[in-house]
């Protein structure tokens, strides 16, 4: 069995090559540009460890795992422009650079090269590989159209929150997990057990996410800490305090809502803390990580073969960055 780091560092070497022509260059020039800008890329190896959970990893699973890899990109570069983002891991995002239009192309010609992988699988899994990844790429959409709507909504209910994380970003770890369990032959039962694995990991990562960036250390999380307080972004943080402050802290809460001053994010802390929801959110993040731990435990195959998924799980619910 491999460890998440031994499988990355494979898919990095894997992936390393040119996955676009040369000409247009104006139009694939974006694309590498982005690609390079590296990531975790915890995606693809979830789909390889999905497939080693239950077989050796077969070639296809490169395939699979590569395809993963770029859809993913498709949806940064696209949620780039929907944010107005002007810069992704510390570098200029696409549409900075080279426009909207273009990375709109882009993105487009991203997705477009990830089915091309997935036709490279052997058409026995090729079916059921491209269900689930037409179902997983639809949910993705659905859920960051609904994260939009939430920023024209002040009180958002805990469930429509946790409903479109799990959309949003749940999912796709959910998919990869089990587009490699496809590959590794396991029967409906696992697949469906080890996907609910991923899409509870999913939920205990965003609230981890969360936390960070309101509570995390600024020195090891590399940002300044309070982007989403600034950006009155919807987070499980914000939800709770809004579900759980006093009619005083919750007048307060609305009223730095809608403004913009200089000590706007400690003030925001302040109620945070005031209604504890540091230690609900580390309350939260660990039930998630029940769940997702009791799925994983009843795949039907030796625990030890489950034993990197469960540090994987752990690390990316415990990192400080």
């Amino acid at each position: 069995m491999y460890s998440f780091e031994d499988l990355s560092s494979q898919f990095i070497d894997k992936f390393s090559v040119d996955h676009f022509p040369k000409e247009p260059q104006s139009l694939y020039e974006p694309n590498n540009y982005f690609l390079q800008l590296g990531g975790k890329r915890v995606r693809p190896v979830l789909c390889l460890m999905g497939n080693e959970l239950f077989d050796e990893i077969l070639p296809d699973a490169w395939d699979v795992a590569t395809a993963i890899e770029l859809f993913h990109n498709f949806t940064l570069i696209h949620d780039d422009i929907m944010d107005k983002a002007p810069l992704r891991r510390g570098m200029q995002t696409v549409h900075e650079r080279w426009g909207s239009s273009t990375a709109l192309l882009a993105g487009d010609v991203m997705l477009i090269q990830a089915y091309e992988y997935l036709n490279k699988v052997s058409s026995k899994y090729v079916k059921q590989l491209i269900a689930l990844f037409n179902k997983t790429a639809r949910e993705i959409c659905e859920g960051q159209q609904l994260d939009m709507d939430f920023e024209k909504i002040q009180n958002i209910r805990f469930e429509e929150y946790e409903h479109m994380i799990s959309l949003k970003t749940s999912v796709l770890l959910a998919a990869s997990l089990q587009m490699g369990a496809i590959l590794g032959g396991s029967g409906k039962r696992n697949q469906d057990l080890l996907y609910e694995f991923g899409r509870k990991l999913g939920l205990a990562f965003q609230v981890q996410d969360d936390y960070l960036d309101a509570f995390g250390d600024p020195k090891k999380f590399g940002k300044q800490l309070g982007g989403d307080i600034k950006a009155n972004k919807k987070t499980f943080l914000l939800i709770h305090a809004m579900e759980t402050a006093s009619p005083e802290y919750k007048e307060k809460l609305d009223r730095l809502l809608e403004e913009d001053h200089a000590n706007k994010v400690d003030d925001v802390l302040d109620i945070y803390k005031k209604c504890k929801v540091d230690e609900w959110a580390e309350e939260l993040k660990e039930k998630f990580l029940l769940q997702a731990f009791n799925h994983l435990e009843d795949i039907a195959v030796l625990s030890k073969r489950k034993e990197p998924l469960k540090k994987l799980a752990l690390y990316l619910t415990k990192r400080e960055h």
